[in-house]
């Protein structure tokens, strides 16, 4: 039953990410390129501390934290996709997936099947520590104040630190903003999400901030791509 609901879920999404991906900014003005690069290259400044912004709450050691990379990237996915925001939901599932192939892990099949799983809301196949810190993200970024130590104690008994549920805050709140950023302004989502995955490798290797090479702008695809 479980397997027919999740089929049905992700027939229902692939249908709205194909429905977003036809529509066209609403805001004038903007860059001509997809998704949050319309907000970073509106002004240098603004770039800077965007990225910056990905590579504190994903990319860079945080004292005290267990999770990984792929991890937080998880994090990232669950939140933009409760906020329904297929780009972000899209591009950091395949940032995920660059980073665990960069370092040589298995299990892509069921990386993708997990990340499929979490895009449509469920937590099934998560570990205690990993499913009640999306429950965190999810729950910060639907409502804050909805957060309980209920939800904080049930992250620490599954094996997270304090660390990681200050990261499930920072990055559910950066991605609030983020996917609100991108839609927005309507910024043009890719409808198909391998059009993140050249970039994917570059930010697995390099992360955020660094200069993209031959791509429009850090964290989106190619131009040719969408």
């Amino acid at each position: 039953m479980s397997s027919d609901i999740d089929r049905l879920a992700g027939e229902r999404l692939q249908e709205a990410r194909a429905a977003r991906s036809r529509e066209e900014p609403i805001v004038g003005g903007l860059p001509d390129v997809p998704g949050i690069g319309a907000a970073m290259r509106l002004t240098p400044e603004l770039g800077a501390h965007l990225r910056g912004l990905a590579d504190a709450v994903l990319v860079t050691d945080y004292p005290g934290a267990s999770i990984t990379r792929a991890e937080r990237e998880m994090l990232a996915t669950a939140l933009s996709a409760s906020n329904d925001c297929f780009f972000c939901m899209d591009s950091h599932a395949e940032h995920a997936a660059a980073v665990l192939a960069r370092d040589g892990e298995a299990g892509h099949a069921s990386h993708a099947a997990l990340f499929d799983s979490i895009k449509v809301g469920s937590s099934e196949g998560l570990d205690p520590k990993m499913a009640a810190l999306v429950r965190i993200a999810r729950t910060v970024g639907r409502r804050a104040l909805d957060l309980t130590e209920d939800d904080i104690d049930a992250a620490r008994a599954g094996g997270a630190t304090e660390a990681d549920v200050q990261l499930a805050v920072l990055i559910a709140s950066a991605f609030s903003m983020y996917n609100r950023l991108v839609d927005g302004f309507r910024a043009r989502t890719p409808v198909d999400p391998e059009a993140y995955r050249g970039r994917a490798a570059e930010i697995a290797e390099h992360g955020y901030s660094a200069p993209p090479g031959g791509v429009q702008a850090t964290g989106t695809p190619p131009r040719s791509s969408t």
